[in-house]
């Protein structure tokens, strides 16, 4: 096979298209920020791919980038907590990726029990793992002090501007890479229309339903221009739209409500983890898609199925 276009599907993954042109364009609006974000992300999913083919993995999976997006968000998470520039960086992102490929088979034997994706969980997992250890490890932590704190109550005015909406809009696309710059939001947003205006549109929805529902809960309004309230939003609104639910009218509002409770768990998730720094990555996401999709089971309007009944 044609290894560069499912390294390529390694990061479009991330927001569920197996498209090596829109995994192309994430990885180009990654370098917009830095270079080196981009080349974290390719070889992140390169190596974790690349440690899939090893262990032989099914050769499907690997072909549509399934082996690759955990191990890209898991590399260029290391490269924006722990530093682009450091060698234990790059090392401990080889070693990451390597076992990123075990995790990942490890979630999926186990979700295939009650068939259920495994989303972002592997990366999730070791990313949360890695940001309460790394404190531990001189060579790993180049920040001083330890992030390390009790949770506190929200702070700070509560009524967004229109440059704050706007600039969260697109936040909340750039923030599922770590990454606070608007343009790279609207760079990611250009590669989903890429590949589907539908995937375009919904992501659209979940982030404008993440900014809206972050504001009537009274989110501090730099918590919501930044993007960290709501960007898992935007990853539960393309699962239940589109991906692992058909695209329609009743799963669009189903979709909408996930993202909507996605956003209430985002700060609950933060304050958990509280202790390690307070990093929710995408355990909102995950937690609220599962949960979604289970329950979807017994809602035939959205399935196509009736439910059957329990014995």
């Amino acid at each position: 096979m044609h290894f560069g276009r499912p390294l390529l599907r390694g990061p479009a993954q991330v927001m569920f298209l197996a498209d090596a042109r829109t995994g192309a364009v994430f990885c180009a609006a990654l370098a917009t920020a830095d270079w080196r974000y981009g080349v974290y992300a390719l070889g992140g999913a390169t190596l974790g791919s690349g440690t899939a083919r090893l262990l032989h993995v099914p050769r499907q999976r690997v072909e549509q980038g399934l082996e690759g997006f955990n191990s890209c968000l898991l590399a260029l998470c290391f490269a924006v907590f722990l530093g682009v520039d450091r060698l234990s960086t790059a090392l401990l992102a080889v070693v990451g990726c390597a076992v990123a490929a075990v995790a990942t088979a490890a979630v999926v034997r186990l979700l295939r029990v009650w068939h259920l994706p495994p989303l972002t969980l592997p990366y999730c997992l070791l990313a949360s793992a890695v940001t309460v250890a790394a404190p531990g490890f001189r060579r790993l932590w180049p920040h001083g002090d330890s992030l390390a704190a009790l949770p506190r109550a929200a702070s700070g005015p509560t009524a967004p501007r229109p440059g704050d909406l706007w600039r969260a809009f697109f936040r909340n696309v750039s923030q599922v890479f770590f990454l606070d710059e608007w343009y790279v939001g609207a760079l990611l947003l250009a590669g989903l229309f890429l590949a589907s205006g539908v995937a375009g549109l919904v992501a659209c929805a979940g982030s404008a339903t993440g900014v809206l529902t972050a504001w009537a809960l009274g989110a501090p309004t730099a918590r919501i221009a930044d993007g960290t309230m709501g960007y898992n939003a935007v990853l539960v609104a393309l699962a239940l739209c589109g991906v692992f639910l058909a695209a329609a009218p009743a799963t669009l509002l189903y979709a909408l409500l996930g993202a909507v409770t996605a956003t209430a768990v985002t700060p609950a998730v933060a304050h958990l983890l509280a202790p390690s720094g307070g990093h929710a990555f995408t355990w909102p996401f995950v937690l609220t898609t599962l949960g979604f999709l289970t329950a979807a089971r017994s809602f035939p309007r959205l399935t196509g199925r009736i439910p059957v009944p329990a014995a």
